[in-house]
């Protein structure tokens, strides 16, 4: 990976994919139908326009530097999740970093108990909008009831001129406990498969990235074990390794929930082609906690019911693609 970081030219060849967990981005109206009362002006988190605004602004901000010391332009397209509604989504769309570029998002409402879901947002440049489907994912309490959770959105475009699919993922959390909570991933895992077996059956060689937060790092069962096969090839797992980087703590420990996974033909280098070159954990000094017992990690909107005024409780994380002439 060396001679990616030899030279500190930007290049028209190499563009960004990115994928954010962008902690409770909430509109301040009250959704009669979700668990959304905290994030209401009269919520215990006091969640106001003036809050929502610069939060919306932060994120816009971080967004818009994914990958800026070699991609010529803003990313080519970003993962999203924990957003309440399409909305609070195009708002960001908006915002003063990103409206110039005048990105398109695809978001479906899932029917999370809190109304969080996943989105899409892609650059018109570089981003051909073909087809969007949500898939729902059925798990049961321990009562036998429903337990609702998001969906996982696919989106299907042509990418730099090349048909690529985006699965974009948001497993269900460990609140419960790691070893609880485990099958419910591995649920997810199964249901990603599904998706991604039916895309190989119209398309053996289809071209798939799969993102999202896993609530799982690249080497924990329901992504090493039921999510990756020999087509896929997972470059944060590398990154974990190499550098013990993580993209969030959890429990006083990094983890790397925040992955970006490729097939394997991405690494295939072939003309008029786009390939992988790199991946990377956007963990700027200035999205990190300065101070006190949680410093360096990172630099969130709330911890508890106490505002912080931070961008997210995670790091954002991105991948560099080229087209070769």
């Amino acid at each position: 990976m060396q001679s990616f970081f030899s030279s500190s030219k930007r290049s028209k060849n190499i563009f960004t994919v990115g994928f954010y967990n962008v902690e409770n981005l909430f509109d301040t109206v009250n959704d009669p139908k979700t668990f959304d009362d905290d994030f209401t002006t009269n919520g215990k988190n006091h969640w106001n326009n003036k809050r929502y605004r610069d939060k919306i602004k932060k994120l816009g901000s971080v967004i818009s530097q994914l990958g800026k010391e070699r991609s010529y332009t803003v990313p080519a397209l970003v993962g999203l999740v924990e957003v309440e509604n399409a909305k609070v989504v195009k708002d960001l769309a908006n915002s003063k970093d990103l409206k110039k570029h005048h990105y398109g998002f695809v978001h479906y409402d899932s029917p999370d108990d809190r109304g969080i879901d996943v989105a899409l947002l892609y650059n018109k440049e570089l981003f051909e909008l073909i087809d969007s489907e949500h898939f729902p994912l059925y798990l049961e309490d321990e009562e036998g009831k429903r337990d609702y959770t998001r969906d996982i959105l696919v989106v299907s475009g042509n990418l730099n001129g090349e048909l690529v699919h985006v699965l974009v993922n948001h497993w269900p959390s460990r609140r419960e406990g790691i070893e609880e909570s485990e099958p419910k991933r591995i649920d997810a895992a199964k249901l990603a498969r599904t998706i991604i077996e039916g895309l190989q059956a119209r398309n053996f060689d289809a071209k798939i990235i799969i993102m999202g937060d896993f609530n799982d790092d690249p080497t924990n069962k329901s992504i090493k074990e039921y999510l990756m096969t020999d087509d896929f090839y997972n470059p944060m797992e590398k990154i974990l390794d190499r550098d013990a980087i993580g993209s969030l703590t959890y429990e006083g420990k990094w983890n790397l929930f925040d992955q970006i996974i490729i097939t394997k033909n991405f690494l295939d280098k072939k003309e008029g082609k786009i390939y992988f070159k790199h991946a990377e954990v956007f963990n700027k000094k200035w999205l990190k906690i300065f101070k006190g017992k949680l410093k360096g990690s990172p630099f969130r909107t709330y911890i508890g019911p106490w505002y912080q005024g931070g961008f997210s409780d995670h790091f954002p994380v991105y991948v560099y693609f080229k087209k070769e002439d």
